[in-house]
């Protein structure tokens, strides 16, 4: 990884640095308005922060790098750049190349995933969406004599498309962080690791700290939950809500 920090960009004024935080807070509130006015503008600045000192780390310093970077931030999740379902990311920023070519790059990766995924008007996510609605109110066994092949299943089931993009070996690498995560916090097997995969394949696989859904560590950390079983089904049931809301409204932050 680069070593440009965020401390080599402020040695350029913080006024400036601070300035362009504020620029990309609003061009956050253009390029995602819903996902925006959900959240609030101090969790899109902490948002755009974060994105902003990432985008340092792998020698990013322009304009319109930065600012591509926060774009991918808020289309993939807060850590897409580590993401086994997004891999031509972190091989397209750690390559050797300026970071100019690199951001072209990564722009036109991420124009043929939208086509080739998210389909026109997004139409195959809200899709997605629905049939993730359908799927999530279906009782799960207790049991599943074959637990990663039953989540490919309803992966594939509910986005074809990005399963297909992504493929078994990310999938499988997103099911095993998915249910490392779920042992962490104690939840019931099958179904609480299947929310976790659900989660991070809508979100991301950082999801359960990502200052995008801050919904999702509040749940996780809410200290008057003390029964894992019932902090996972109140994180279900936010999940639910949040599904909901979206379907009524728009496709905006759904699973990519």
């Amino acid at each position: 990884m680069f070593v440009i920090r965020r401390e080599q960009m402020e040695a350029f004024g913080r006024a400036t640095l601070a300035a362009f935080e504020n620029e990309m807070v609003v061009h956050s509130k253009d390029f995602a308005p819903r996902l925006c006015e959900v959240i609030g503008e101090e969790q899109v600045r902490v948002a755009v922060r974060r994105a902003m000192d990432r985008a340092c780390g792998y020698g990013l310093a322009n304009r319109g790098s930065v600012r591509l970077f926060v774009e991918l931030t808020f289309l993939f999740g807060s850590s897409f750049d580590t993401d086994p379902q997004y891999p031509w990311a972190a091989k397209i920023l750690r390559a050797s190349e300026d970071q100019m070519q690199r951001a072209e790059r990564l722009y036109e990766q991420t124009l043929d995933y939208q086509e080739e995924v998210s389909g026109p008007e997004a139409a195959n996510t809200h899709k997605a969406l629905k049939e993730l609605s359908v799927l999530a109110r279906q009782p799960l066994p207790s049991a599943s004599q074959e637990p990663v092949a039953d989540a490919l299943r309803a992966m594939a089931r509910v986005f074809p498309q990005k399963a297909a993009y992504v493929g078994e070996a990310g999938l499988r690498a997103l099911i095993g962080q998915g249910g490392v995560e779920a042992r962490r916090h104690r939840f019931p097997a099958v179904r609480g690791e299947a929310l976790l995969v659900a989660l991070m394949f809508a979100f991301g696989h950082g999801c359960t700290e990502d200052p995008l859904y801050p919904w999702i560590a509040r749940t996780l950390k809410d200290e008057r939950i003390t029964d894992p079983a019932a902090r996972a089904g109140r994180l279900e049931r936010k999940a639910m809500t949040w599904l909901e809301h979206v379907l009524a409204s728009s496709p905006e932050g759904a699973p990519r």
